[in-house]
């Protein structure tokens, strides 16, 4: 079948393009025990723009997306956040990003294999339509729509569900590796039995947090540490300036502290960090996608003993001294995954949010008249907004 949609391919000159390009129903499967199903026609109506695919650009350019490609072709129809309409169902649904043959395909093993709607292995949502299997097309709230059409407001919160979904993730994954670490530091400190010391050493990894990256992604942790562990000391790192409409807006959100990163020096930022966290961090961050993440946490020593160092960025290289690293008990982890459980219940936290504030819109003829112009000075340029999104198809939508 031929649609209308944004594409990767393995291009120096043009790795992303616009215009017709032919879709397959391929049967996929959701999880290992399940059988393959064939997809339903789905039509897009909002889509958002994710660093995951200004990166993907950035592996057309360098010949480096063959393995990303759907079997059998040459590219990779992009996208994988936002709402589609389901014809035959007359319903509107979140895509589940991720399935294939494993039994959770956020913790994959060798043997296994995953696709990616939009990612990896499968086309995504920057098309008029494309095909979905039935069993990951996840219902959303009724009160976001309204006489059969999508709020513009819930289809803003709404775009958030795949990042969101991945937060709570690394909250719960976050909470597994803090306990599992430092419970018995607990039971030797205070005397408590195991079972009590568990849940104190779950409290204590986010008294001293450090968030270094001001995107979406670090924002929304932010937000759901400090609603869980409202007592926590939470600094965000980054470049914006103090009074930028995007930092006023994450710092009221999630009552947390901001450090601007425009020092001399790693050590000057360092210092600045710890003075304002009150000592060193239990826990660091990085989601802003930059080496110097790895450097102000371990060559500065920003992260304390027994601390943990989540990785959410994709493309800088964590490197650590061994000897000072391994004396101090420290635990490095990064998963950039969720399950089915996580989108759902972001899918039904999100509409109740304030995150359609920091969503800008860019005009669906703007974008697909030159997609790679757009994606280098409008959606992923210095200063660019928050989170930019498109409405895909306008029929859908109740402004």
């Amino acid at each position: 079948m031929e649609t209308f949609g944004t594409y990767f391919q393995n291009d120096p000159q043009n790795p992303l393009c616009y215009g017709k390009i032919e879709i397959e129903n391929t049967p996929r499967r959701r999880l290992r025990t399940e059988p393959e199903k064939s997809g339903i026609l789905c039509k897009t109506v909002f889509a958002g723009f994710c660093g995951t695919d200004y990166e993907l650009m950035k592996m057309g350019r360098e010949n480096k997306l063959d393995k990303k490609f759907p079997e059998g072709k040459n590219r990779l129809i992009n996208g994988h956040e936002g709402v589609v309409y389901v014809p035959s169902e007359n319903r509107f649904a979140v895509v589940l990003i991720r399935g294939g043959n494993s039994y959770d395909p956020t913790r994959f093993t060798e043997e296994e294999s995953y696709f990616e709607y939009g990612c990896d292995g499968a086309d995504g949502l920057f098309s008029d339509c494309n095909y979905y299997n039935p069993d990951m097309l996840l219902p959303i709230p009724e009160n976001c729509v309204h006489n059969g059409k999508l709020k513009i407001s819930a289809a803003k919160k709404l775009v958030f569900s795949d990042p969101y979904a991945c937060m709570l993730f690394q909250l719960e994954r976050i909470e597994d590796l803090g306990e599992a670490d430092n419970f018995r530091v607990e039971m030797a400190k205070t005397g408590l039995p195991e079972k009590e010391a568990r849940k104190s050493a779950v409290k204590h990894i986010f008294d001293r947090t450090v968030i270094f990256g001001l995107g979406t992604t670090g924002m929304f942790i932010g937000d759901l540490i400090k609603k869980k562990y409202p007592t926590s000391n939470l600094i965000f790192v980054a470049r914006s300036d103090e009074n930028s409409q995007k930092v006023k807006f994450a710092l009221e959100v999630t009552g947390a502290q901001y450090v601007k990163s425009n020092f001399d020096s790693d050590a000057a930022m360092a210092k600045a960090i710890e003075n304002k966290l009150g000592g060193k961090a239990t826990l660091f961050i990085g989601t802003s996608g930059s080496n110097i993440e790895h450097r102000i946490a371990f060559e500065q020593g920003v992260l304390g003993c027994n601390g943990i160092y989540d990785s959410f960025s994709l493309g800088p290289k964590v490197t650590y001294d061994t000897m000072p690293f391994g004396f101090k008990n420290q635990l490095i982890f990064g998963s950039i995954n969720f399950r089915q459980s996580h989108m759902e219940k972001a899918i039904n936290l999100l509409p109740e949010s304030r995150y359609d504030e920091i969503v800008t819109l860019i005009d669906r003829n703007e974008f697909t008249s030159d997609p790679i112009y757009a994606y280098e000075n409008r959606i992923y340029s210095k200063g660019a907004p928050m989170k930019t999104a498109v409405i895909w198809n306008s029929k859908y939508i109740e402004f």
